[in-house]
């Protein structure tokens, strides 16, 4: 499959999350501390989109129960979870304005 194409990084502002499909898999694009994260989207708790969560640092909250998980390797770092979600490999292609994330869902940890 490789990296494909998503949003536009200039789309993504700092400190926020976006979801994003690939492939029928649900991806949580979240851009924080200067770098670009991609996080499977349905929390491992409440099988809820983490993308409408709060991004505090490395961190993604979901929205329902409060549960946390760490941006760079997809384990809770906050109950209630305790099942880490799959994270990906990410990609900038392009620069300036144009640049495109790209994200490939085969590379990364598995939960």
């Amino acid at each position: 499959m490789g990296f494909e194409p998503t949003i536009r990084l200039a789309d993504l502002a700092e400190g926020t999350a976006k979801l994003v499909t690939i492939e029928g898999t649900p991806v949580a694009l979240v851009h924080a501390e200067g770098e670009v994260f991609a996080i499977n989207d349905i929390c491992s708790h409440a099988d809820v989109s983490l993308s409408e969560g709060e991004v505090d640092g490395c961190t993604l909250e979901c929205w329902l129960h409060g549960s946390r998980f760490d941006l760079r390797t997809g384990k809770p770092t906050g109950l209630p979870a305790i099942s880490p979600v799959p994270v990906y490999a990410v990609s900038i292609e392009g620069a300036g304005d144009d640049a495109v994330i790209c994200v490939d869902i085969t590379k990364g940890s598995p939960s």
